[in-house]
């Protein structure tokens, strides 16, 4: 293949890849048949990234439709060839099974389609299988490290080529892939961080939606009030591409009813100037947790401000010290009782009906669950969102997280977006249901990818991805695995 065509491949954006296609300069097939080979080169073999599970047999026959389109010069969507990976808690009708990274629904076959994989097919993306994920989306066990699942084993980072640490969010194998180049676009859910700080530690964008932007109907649920799917890909404006197709009331959601109002697309040159962005110090950037890559992070503040922003700094939120130490029953009750009502929906897959039978399966296979089920079995113990305690918790989360939190901060100190390194703001973001764009930063002083989080008030969206896409361009530094 031609160098540059393999590097645009490896590199470069939706519209470049498409521009591949439309000029005939490759075929989707090509493409395609690149991205598989690429897929077994680095991740399916023994020493690979294991990023990848199933790769959908259909992908070929699909990928000679979308040629023929383009011969005949029939209408072509938005994703029209671009090859996409789904983390395995998203459902779909294709015949690749839907573990959620559980040993017990590792035969899982869905008969129903996530409204978001509808969607994509919908825009012409072409679905080519599931991304490995934290299993149940980082809610087994308090010492389960990110990456791994009883049914999958252990993602590994492409910087490293060792496992993602503890807390680095589940959808690991969704930002791996995208980081070495695989796909140009993977789309991943997050809580609380699950696709921020995948996204930090291996330097690629990410972008958690406001809670109910997009659809979570045929996704295994963590905690409805806090879930959200989003994209992963090299760059803002193709996270933004995403959303656009993904976006959108569903009658299958209720939580897109009032909120679901996609943005567009930024287009042309982003501007930076008079756009006021400030910086929680206080229990979040001046976090020793954080040390290593403050350097970065205010070599990415400074660009910020040659460019024209106005940096308000600090401008902490008066909540974080509290919000760092916060202990809440929300995540425990709502996965017991939103996970058991997925089950029956499915007619209990593999014979799981319920988070109990759950516990003693892996009861029954303590191999699969090497890390132990602490959480799981906490879980259990919760008595449903009647519970008096879990509506004190959820109403508390709000009050920190949004109300006193990042909507009070932006308000007080007039300011259009918020900048933290790294995860430092998840916990606000996932409690308050808020949009959250990663940038990669380039790298910190462990020589590791480091990331910055801009962030804003829930449904603000289309303001917060035009002015992440002018950062990118102004401050951002995307690092690349030696092996790239």
């Amino acid at each position: 293949m031609d160098r540059l065509i393999e590097e645009s491949l490896r590199l470069g954006s939706i519209a470049q890849w498409q521009a591949l296609l439309v000029q005939r300069r490759i075929s989707v097939v090509e493409a395609l048949q690149w991205t598989l080979a690429r897929i077994a080169a680095l991740s399916q073999i023994p020493s690979g990234l294991n990023a990848l599970g199933a790769v959908c047999e259909h992908t070929l026959a699909q990928a000679q439709r979308a040629d023929a389109r383009l011969r005949h010069g029939q209408p072509l969507g938005p994703l029209f060839g671009v090859p996409v990976l789904l983390k395995d808690n998203i459902l779909t009708t294709d015949g690749l099974p839907a573990s959620a990274g559980a040993a017990a629904l590792a035969g899982f076959i869905p008969q129903r389609e996530a409204r978001i994989a509808a969607r994509l097919r919908q825009a012409g993306a072409l679905i080519i299988g599931k991304a490995h994920m934290t299993e149940f989306a980082d809610y087994v066990s308090d010492t389960m490290p990110a990456g791994f699942s009883g049914a999958a084993g252990m993602v590994l980072n492409p910087f490293t080529r060792v496992p993602y640490a503890r807390g680095q969010g589940s959808s690991v194998g969704c930002a791996a892939a995208v980081s070495a180049g695989i796909v140009p676009l993977a789309i991943g859910t997050e809580t609380q961080n699950s696709i921020q700080t995948p996204a930090h530690h291996s330097s690629v964008v990410g972008f958690k939606p406001s809670v109910g932007m997009v659809s979570r109907a045929g996704i295994v649920p963590l905690v409805p009030s806090q879930d959200s799917p989003g994209p992963i890909a090299r760059n803002v404006p193709d996270a933004a591409l995403a959303l656009r197709c993904l976006g959108g009331v569903d009658p299958g959601d209720a939580a897109t009813l009032p909120v679901a109002h996609v943005p567009p697309v930024p287009q042309g040159a982003a501007q930076l100037k008079n756009v006021r962005v400030g910086v929680p110090r206080r229990a979040m950037a001046d976090r020793a947790d954080f040390s290593l890559g403050m350097q970065a992070f205010e070599t990415f503040l400074a660009r910020l401000s040659a460019a024209g922003a106005v940096i308000v700094d600090p401008c902490d939120l008066p909540t974080a010290p509290a919000v760092l130490d916060l202990r809440s029953s929300v995540f425990a009750t709502e996965f017991k009782q939103s996970l058991n009502e997925f089950l029956r929906t499915h007619g209990s897959p593999q014979g799981i009906g319920s988070l109990a039978d759950l516990i003693v399966w892996n009861q029954a296979h303590p191999e699969c669950v090497p890390f132990g089920q602490s959480l799981l079995l906490n879980a259990q113990a919760t008595r449903g969102t009647v519970d008096p305690a879990y509506r004190a918790d959820r109403e508390r989360d709000l009050r920190l997280c949004r109300d006193e939190g990042i909507d009070f901060t932006r308000a007080h100190h007039r300011v259009d977006v918020l900048v933290a390194p790294m995860g430092a703001a998840a916990k606000f973001t996932g409690k308050a249901g808020a949009p959250a764009v990663a940038l990669p930063a380039g790298l910190g002083g462990d020589g590791l990818p480091f990331g910055v989080t801009v962030f804003s008030s829930t449904g603000c969206d289309a303001e917060l991805l035009r002015i992440a896409a002018a950062m990118q361009i102004a401050a951002g530094q995307r690092v690349l695995p030696i092996d790239h």
